[in-house]
């Protein structure tokens, strides 16, 4: 098995947004806020290659959308998705399966692109798209909280195209990927859990955004349910740092893995910041 971190630029969002009820005074330490509060993110995804499976793991923000959807996050940074997967010598035909795990706009915005009638499509035409059942069903029909973050644009066409393919909890989706589904953020949210020869590294999308979010009670402001939050956290830290997980972080601007640590009065924290 070959993983690699593809990345598909930044983007910015509130910091007060993302870190809930931390004081500004706190996390403006670990990502500085520009002068209208926005805090700078990385929209990593990742490649696993095994067998003769090529697996993509979310997909950043895409570019269908319009200048005016763009210019409220900001868009900066050169990568792009399709141009970072080039880079590893890999085609869109290329890939074989896609993990979704959500279907907020900055998961799966690149998941579909519109060709060249304007149509929208799959963006790898080759590949079978995995999502849970349950949170499909509630990015269909979303609450009034969340309504802003699902597209369906970024995800309709893949159930027309015939494309997509409903993951159960637990579930091997491919040789060594698991579906480790939790709750809080959204409903039924997958992340991966990944067998390297390294040990397991779990793909922790929006239970831990970034290194600066392993403390328990560091929750978004976007969460649905964040005492549900709370509990998924300590449940998987706590299985971390007993069996030595490492974490794929998704939306970190500087790191894209870390594990867990506590600190001198048994907090979770971040150590071992390292590139893949």
């Amino acid at each position: 098995m070959k993983v690699s971190a593809i990345d598909t630029g930044f983007f910015k969002l509130d910091g007060g947004a993302m870190y809930g009820v931390v004081p500004k005074t706190i996390w403006n330490t670990f990502n500085p806020a520009d002068e209208n509060n926005m805090c700078n993110w990385a929209m990593r995804c990742l490649l696993v290659e095994t067998g003769n499976r090529k697996i993509l793991i979310d997909t950043g923000i895409g570019t269908k959308q319009s200048d005016k959807f763009y210019s409220y996050y900001f868009l900066n940074g050169t990568e792009t998705l399709l141009g970072s997967l080039s880079l590893k010598g890999l085609e869109p035909e290329d890939i074989t399966d896609v993990i979704l795990t959500h279907l907020h706009f900055d998961h799966v915005g690149g998941a579909v692109i519109k060709n060249n009638d304007g149509k929208l499509v799959p963006t790898f035409p080759n590949a079978t798209y995995h999502v849970s059942k349950k949170h499909w069903d509630h990015a269909c029909f979303p609450n009034a909280r969340e309504k802003a973050s699902f597209l369906g644009e970024n995800f309709l066409p893949l159930q027309e195209h015939g494309v997509l393919r409903f993951a159960d909890k637990d579930e091997e989706i491919a040789p060594g990927i698991w579906a480790h589904i939790v709750g809080g953020h959204t409903v039924d949210m997958i992340c991966p859990k990944i067998e390297t020869d390294e040990g397991i590294l779990l793909y922790a999308a929006d239970l831990f955004p970034s290194s600066t979010h392993i403390p328990v009670n560091y929750v978004l402001g976007y969460d649905i349910e964040p005492l549900v939050t709370m509990e998924e956290r300590q449940k998987t830290n706590e299985r971390a740092f007993s069996e030595n997980w490492s974490y794929f972080l998704e939306h970190d601007h500087i790191y894209e893995t870390c594990k867990v640590i506590k600190d001198e009065r048994g907090r979770f924290k971040a150590a071992d910041m390292s590139h893949l």
